[in-house]
């Protein structure tokens, strides 16, 4: 059975507040597991006026604590800029508040602009690429596991739990995809950014090695999708998104998520214009039917047998809405 999960990102949509955003969010937690969704991940992001979701771990602890069964993770933590052992325990409190339902996502890209990640990153220097390698270390932390030829050999982070957060690297270009293969980790597959095909995908699964993480390939691929009575309705909703994601491609990030009249009403250019038909054939947007039928032939195509839903709709009554009809539709 196809299990669903969301991933949000918290937009502060046109005319409305950062707490209107974060309220939103928590709603959409509570009504997504009344409808029966797997997970409730939000994202991390920095230096963005139009992403409310600053630091997961918070949030994290804010929707587990306003909902009772949905897992809640990370879509996700920007491990680089962080020490290993702080993240440990972080997500170790985490587990210990809300025992059995919390995951960790991890991923490397920045999250935010050169100026954000310079001043995240300050009186830190890299010579090589610290991930796998923090990974690694997180994973030894989660377990109370530590080598004792490793560098702080005994140290151990709490508070002690009966289990650990289940722990997912996220990626959208085949480097993360390599790293996961390579350690035997879960991959959370960023779809719907579209940046590299279903290649980094594909990879994981051809060069999986079993691991103490897991025994097989564990996937999973976040897609974009939009749900409404007609196909031209659902167009119509997807074009706010598109417009905020077409501006973030071309690095003029916008201010808020525009709403529909702002979207259809922007002078979109030829190039534009072309971006969008090219965004689109990534996309999955119509009726439940339609989407639900495209949903399947992806999930059947790249052996998956869980999607997290990415929904982003400047209404939030029919944002709620898309996400019932595509629940109802797998039912």
């Amino acid at each position: 059975m196809m299990k669903l999960s969301v991933l949000e990102h918290s937009h502060i949509n046109e005319g409305r507040s950062a707490r209107d955003a974060l309220d939103e969010t928590t709603a959409l937690a509570r009504e997504t597991e009344k409808l029966g969704y797997y997970r409730f991940w939000v994202s991390e992001h920095h230096g963005s006026a139009a992403l409310a979701s600053s630091s997961p771990e918070i949030l994290i602890a804010h929707i587990a604590a306003h909902t009772k069964s949905i897992r809640v993770g990370s879509g996700g933590i920007m491990l680089p800029h962080y020490s290993a052992y702080k993240v440990a325990e972080n997500f170790k409190l985490l587990e210990a508040l809300h025992p059995g339902r919390i995951d960790m996502g991890l991923g490397r890209a920045p999250g935010g602009s050169p100026l954000s990640t310079r001043a995240l990153q300050e009186h830190k220097r890299y010579d090589v690429d610290p991930y796998p390698q923090q990974v690694v270390d997180l994973y030894h932390y989660l377990r109370d596991d530590n080598a004792a030829n490793h560098r702080f050999s005994g140290l151990r982070a709490f508070p002690e739990t009966e289990g650990m957060p289940e722990l997912w690297l996220l990626g959208s270009s085949d480097g993360t995809a390599k790293i996961a293969a390579q350690l035997g980790a879960p991959y959370a597959f960023a779809q719907f950014f579209g940046a590299a095909g279903d290649e980094p995908l594909q990879h994981y699964n051809s060069y999986f090695q079993p691991s103490s993480y897991c025994e097989r390939p564990k996937a999973l691929a976040a897609v974009m999708a939009v749900c409404a009575d007609t196909e031209e309705e659902a167009r119509q909703l997807a074009r706010s998104n598109e417009l905020f994601f077409l501006k973030l491609l071309t690095g003029q990030e916008l201010r808020f998520m525009p709403s529909v009249k702002t979207a259809s009403e922007y002078p979109y250019s030829a190039a534009e214009q072309q971006v969008l038909e090219q965004m689109r054939t990534r996309r999955f947007i119509g009726t439940p039917g339609q989407v639900k039928e495209a949903l399947k032939r992806y999930a059947d195509r790249m052996h998956l047998d869980e999607l997290m839903i990415v929904s982003h709709i400047h209404d939030f009554e029919k944002r709620v809405r898309s996400y019932r009809y595509i629940a109802e539709a797998f039912q």
